[in-house]
């Protein structure tokens, strides 16, 4: 193998240094030949090595080659521990396991005794487990175990980075040994779907090239559909064979194993087939160029699954799947430029995960801030604020971010805090067991179907008898019985208290021991938030039997959903509107307890859930239940309504009308009503309006001393000026103009009404001692409409806002008629008087239209006849 040639240095680096970085591409043998080649080196003083695979499909076949290279079984020398399955001995000296187990090992023995060396195998796919793992055995061997060697291998990997993170640890490089790859760039329509461009170039392959085709795609659902469609292709001598991390066992290792003699092979995979694997006969590749990641939202607290462009380290790696064993070819179903724009490396899991689980592992550690301890790229403060505070509502951090009693008893159970908690919560209850069996389901994808009701899964579970579903219902037995162990225990009588105590620890070392092979997230594919179904599988329920529902919604609080009326429509208590499809019989349940989304908040779909009884809830969450009384304002009537609302969270489980209090909130409430419709719509009087208009005039001619009555200045100010005296008013309709004056009254200060009719006023008394109101809302300032005879005798023209501003006059004949508007009288006096008095006299000879009117009597009538 290529990794051979390099064997000796990785030997002697390590003899010399505790760190080392090894990159090597796939196919270079790392994997297999660098742990047996360290087995026998001087500083392992008979200890055993402990190599990690982000993946349990990649541990087994690791397990599988080494043991067979020493001619034994695994379980021997080589050993395997994962989730569902766990092969170890006195004799075992090197331990394969996946990441998520390493990361409990290391917790539960942080000296890690008996162990000489950890290697990171693919450290380059960024696991979270991997991550969490390699930050705490960096720390053990800086306090605790100096001689621990620590070793991160990897086909792609920005061995720098990692070198310095590792204490600037030596970097051994081999080249490895890859046959050459043609590439081929097929393209894509993007509105073609992606199942229907794999399928037509998995078919133009096997009439192209011969040999095995291995073809990548991001998920299950792509493999299922591409699958079913080269089925009724009728392909002669093609078998077709899935690969992807929820199928059985067996029919993982049909995938991988050589086709039979005189067969081709299409395997339809997802990442899983990058690295770690090689899949004998392969010599073609076909790549999609999408893969799909899981996705955390924070500040919803939601995961999603979505389909991204793979990484160039990603389809670097998958071409050369198609080079392990002799020269072939790849098909790349996009154009060769858009490689380039392709992100280098994938975003590591800590960046876009779920923390929660984090957070406990490093308070059990000793430390409530991350950046005490060394990472590649740290945990993000958002999520990991998100996560903190989730810890702490479960009750498992006190504020000081230290594990209380819960957040020790969640952790004594492999799995996320949530699920764990509905575990533990169930077994107060006497249902431990079925509550793990729903956690098992929500863990492990595909075992039971992947019906979104809980409950049908559970039935199928159950009645599976699979080495698989044996293996998983096994595990969820020890879950249970980690629960009941976790439970505080009646106190003893002294007599039996040492007696107790010691029964109650070995009971949980032994379920311990039973559970050693589990981690809180299977392989690379951690367990996305899943919901049940409403107890429909589980044959007859006791009554005062919690349904299933009752159970995820103990993880699950916030996601308690309440139908919309919609089918299919909810909401859950977070806020967030979540469907199922209309056809989906958990459509018509008028509640669900929700554990698994996918898509985004605003369009969120349900992938399983349990249904709820209405009465279920209102126990379930009885303590987060609120009784609210409303006082809102109803637009169509324009008046109050007061009703009272039982909430749960942002559901609305019922409501009641009641008569509206006379408060100062609801005088407040009708207040806000009214800006709401536009203060236009009260009850003004003239008078009220016009002196809103006077105030606005001398706003504008003085400044903003005076406050702002228009429409929409008291709009903004509503609950300051009119609440106060709304007091027992309902309605629109209820408010009368004397509200309104004393409204005004609160808005204009005593000293400026003084000043208001000083420099506004709202009449102007003629010579002719007649008084005519003033348009203060004339589009060219205040005016006076007045006849021109009640205005003889004034020589200057009259001012407002203490003369800074002339008064507009709008003069009219006898008949009220309009002859002249000016802003300036004298020089109308002195100017065109002598056109329009020929002109009035003729019209209005009984009325006086003296030559000079600025010194003529004023008058309001006409001379007598005859």
């Amino acid at each position: 193998m290529p990794i051979d040639a390099v064997l000796p240095e990785i030997q002697a680096a390590l003899a010399a240094s505790p760190n080392l970085v090894i990159v090597a591409p796939p196919g270079a043998g790392k994997t297999t030949r660098a742990p047996l080649a360290l087995l026998g080196a001087p500083w392992t003083k008979g200890g055993k090595l402990i190599l990690l695979e982000p993946r349990r499909l990649a541990a087994r076949a690791a397990a599988t080659r080494m043991a067979a290279t020493l001619g034994e079984q695994v379980g021997e020398t080589i050993g395997l521990r994962m989730r569902l399955e766990s092969k170890v001995s006195a004799r075992t000296r090197i331990e394969v396991v996946t990441e998520g187990v390493f990361a409990r090992m290391i917790l539960d023995d942080p000296a890690l005794d008996g162990v000489a060396g950890v290697l990171f195998d693919e450290y380059h796919e960024r696991s979270l487990d991997a991550d969490l793992g390699l930050a705490l055995a960096l720390d053990v061997q800086a306090g605790l175990r100096d001689d621990l060697r620590l070793v991160a291998m990897s086909a792609t990997l920005d061995g720098a980075r990692v070198a310095s993170l590792m204490g600037e640890a030596q970097t051994i490089v081999s080249e490895g040994r890859a046959f050459d790859v043609e590439t081929r760039y097929l393209g894509r329509d993007a509105n073609a779907r992606i199942e229907d461009a794999v399928t037509r170039a998995v078919l133009r392959a096997l009439r192209e090239e011969p040999g095995s085709v291995l073809a990548f795609l991001p998920g299950q659902g792509e493999i299922l559909r591409v699958a079913a469609r080269l089925e009724e292709a009728r392909l002669d001598g093609v078998d077709i064979a899935p690969l992807y991390g929820a199928m059985e066992r067996a029919a993982q290792d049909r995938a991988i194993s050589p086709a039979p003699a005189g067969r081709r092979k299409v395997v339809l995979a997802t990442s899983i087939a990058e690295t770690s694997l090689t899949i004998e006969g392969v010599r073609v590749v076909v790549d999609c160029g999408l893969s799909r990641v899981q996705m955390y939202e924070p500040d919803l607290g939601l995961s999603r699954l979505e389909t991204v462009r793979a990484a160039r380290a990603s389809v670097d790696q998958r071409r050369g799947r198609a080079g392990r064993t002799g020269p072939g070819v790849c098909y790349r179903l996009w154009d060769e430029p858009q490689t380039a724009a392709l992100p280098a490396f994938a975003a590591p899991e800590i960046l876009a995960a779920d923390l929660s689980s984090l957070a406990l592992d490093l308070a059990a550690w000793g430390v409530s801030d991350p950046g005490q301890l060394n990472w590649l790229d740290p945990p993000p403060a958002p999520a990991w604020k998100e996560a903190v505070a989730l810890d702490r509502e479960l009750g498992a951090l006190d504020a000081d971010g230290r594990l209380t009693d819960t957040g020790k008893a969640l952790r004594s159970l492999p799995l996320p805090p949530r699920l764990a908690r509905m575990v533990l919560e169930a077994a107060r209850r006497g249902e431990a067991s079925r509550a793990a069996e729903l956690a098992m389901l929500l863990s492990e994808k595909g075992l039971g179907g992947n019906d979104a009701d809980l409950s049908h899964r559970l039935e199928r579970l159950q009645g599976d008898g699979s080495k698989r579903a044996k293996d998983a219902k096994r595990l969820a037995g020890n879950w249970a019985r980690l629960a009941m162990a976790a439970l505080p225990r009646p106190q003893p009588s002294p007599a039996k208290a040492g007696r107790e105590t010691d029964v109650s620890q070995d009971a949980l070392s032994r379920a311990r021991g039973q559970s050693l092979a589990v981690t809180k997230n299977a392989d690379r594919e951690r367990p996305l938030s899943r919901e049940s179904g409403g107890g429909t599988g589980r044959g007859p329920v006791r009554s005062d039997e919690p349904s299933d529902g009752a159970l995820i919604a103990l993880a699950f609080p916030d996601r308690i959903a309440k139908s919309r009326g919609a089918k299919g429509d909810f909401l859950m208590a977070n806020g967030r509107a979540a469907s199922l499809p209309v056809e989906d019989p958990l459509a018509r349940a008028p509640f669900l307890a929700v554990a698994e989304l996918t898509g985004r908040a605003a369009q969120a779909r349900i992938l399983a859930a349990c249904a709820l009884d209405p009465e279920e809830v209102e126990t379930i969450a009885a303590a987060q239940i609120e009784t609210r009384d409303e006082t809102v304002f109803d637009a169509p009537s324009a008046s109050l309504r007061r009703r009272r609302f039982r909430r749960l969270g942002a559901i609305r489980l019922s409501e009641q009308n009641l008569s509206v209090e006379a408060t100062e909130d609801a005088a407040r409430a009708l207040a806000r009503g009214v800006a709401q419709l536009g203060v236009s719509r009260l009850s003004w009087t003239k008078g009220q309006d016009q002196l809103r208009d006077r105030v606005a005039f001398l706003r504008r001619a003085e400044g903003d001393e005076w406050p702002d009555l228009t429409d929409a200045g008291l709009g903004a100010t509503v609950e300051d000026w009119l609440a106060p005296h709304l007091l027992g008013r309902v309605a629109l309709a209820d408010i009368t103009p004397g509200d309104l004056d004393a409204a005004l009254a609160t808005a204009l200060p005593y000293d400026l009404m003084r000043r208001l009719d000083l420099e506004a006023p709202s009449h102007f008394e003629t010579p002719a001692g007649s008084r005519h109101a003033l348009d203060y809302a004339a589009p060219n300032g205040p005016l006076l409409s007045v006849r021109v005879q009640e205005l003889f005798g004034l020589s200057q023209h009259p001012t407002l806002a203490r003369g800074r501003a002339p008064l507009t006059l709008e003069l009219l004949s006898p008949a009220h008629r309009p002859i002249q508007t000016t802003r300036d009288l004298p020089s109308f006096w002195a100017g065109s008087w002598n056109e329009v008095k020929k002109e009035m006299k003729g019209r209005y000879p009984r009325h006086p239209w003296p030559d000079d009117p600025a010194t003529a009597p004023p008058t309001t009538r006409a001379k007598p006849r005859g």
